[in-house]
């Protein structure tokens, strides 16, 4: 536009109104409604938020805003493990505890528990019960977890497997895991991403009517002396009470040996270790005490005394007294003699060395 258009201008503010009041806004049935085919068909009612949403596609991401959905907890999520595991005691607020059945050392069972030992003994693949008791009733759906860690320092970061030999005999899906829950079809069995350590699960249940405690059937499936397994390594079961969401509320350890004789090997050990885990050491045979000693001495000193006594013996007839008298009268010269021998052994002792006393006025060697 020209210097001689923007002179025709007036310049007010009624300027800009009046010519937009001249433009004239088609309307909306004119707006061509063809859309491309990559576009899906809105309605007329929504075509300014089309619009809106045509303009804001290139440069604005949608899911800026936009909140993650919550993970809702599943059953069996395996809680995330460390590398080294507790070992120690946790009762909880739920008062966790174990109890297993009395069953001595006879050669006969196939489980039995030392107190002393805190230690399992059981055979390889037989059913061992182990009761669960708690002061109160755990949050719905809690689980109980078995874990089995080596119990030695330099063998604790290493995984707890059955040897190839066992697993090759199995035809279980989860063949490689030591520890099996028998009598529950709703036991699950885990291995860790990270660390792949193995444990199971099984659904708590609250005690029968009449009952105060769970009984939870464990066996496990490999020896303690299995080359390529465990290998004489000892080993420890956890046992854990745990919420739906992984929350350990409870916690009991203790140690575990499968052999051909649980009863036999559980007495020896326990013969061999005091309660303070001492062995003890057979005494030997020692010289005779003091007191043994001074019993044979006043023995002695008795004898002597009642051989001072004096007896009166009545005899009739003249030759027997006669007779009795020289008898006793020799007694009586062999007790001088023997009183004179004893002083003189007194006098010049013997010598202790073996040695041969010089006499005065010899000559030495």
């Amino acid at each position: 536009m020209d210097q001689q258009g923007f002179e025709g201008l007036q310049l007010s503010q009624d300027t800009f109104s009046a010519l937009w009041e001249s433009v004239q806004t088609p309307p909306i049935s004119t707006i061509p409604n063809q859309v491309n085919e990559s576009d899906t068909w809105r309605p007329e009612g929504d075509m300014m938020l089309f619009m809106n949403e045509q303009v804001l596609a290139d440069g604005f991401d949608e899911n800026l805003f936009e909140l993650p959905a919550e993970v809702s907890p599943k059953d069996g999520v395996t809680p995330p493990s460390s590398t080294v595991p507790v070992t120690t005691d946790y009762p909880g607020e739920y008062g966790f505890q174990l109890r297993f059945q009395k069953s001595g050392t006879a050669k006969s069972v196939t489980s039995t528990f030392s107190e002393i030992l805190n230690k399992l003994y059981c055979q390889l693949a037989k059913t061992t019960p182990i009761e669960v008791l708690v002061s109160k009733e755990p949050p719905q759906g809690s689980v109980l977890r078995a874990t089995a860690v080596y119990k030695k320092t330099e063998h604790v970061a290493d995984v707890v497997r059955r040897c190839p030999h066992h697993q090759n005999e199995d035809t279980a899906e989860h063949r490689s895991h030591l520890i099996r829950v028998e009598g529950s079809q709703r036991a699950q069995y885990y291995e860790d991403l990270h660390t792949k350590r193995q444990s199971v699960t099984v659904p708590y249940e609250p005690p029968q009517p009449g009952s105060e405690m769970t009984t939870v059937l464990l066996s496990f499936m490999c020896n303690s002396s299995c080359m390529g397994g465990m290998n004489r390594r000892p080993i420890l079961t956890i046992l854990t009470l745990e919420s739906l969401e992984g929350l350990v509320l409870g916690r009991m350890c203790f140690e575990v040996r499968i052999c051909a004789c649980p009863g036999r090997d559980r007495k020896t050990e326990e013969d061999n270790k005091t309660p303070s885990g001492t062995k003890q050491t057979k005494k030997r045979k020692s010289a005779p005490t003091v007191t043994e000693t001074s019993k044979k001495m006043k023995s002695s000193s008795s004898a002597d005394e009642e051989d001072k006594e004096v007896f009166v013996l009545h005899i009739k007839g003249k030759e027997r007294f006669e007779m009795l008298k020289k008898i006793n009268d020799g007694l009586e010269l062999l007790d001088k003699e023997g009183k004179r021998s004893k002083v003189k052994l007194e006098a010049h002792p013997a010598p202790t060395t073996g040695k041969r006393l010089m006499q005065r006025g010899s000559d030495s060697d």
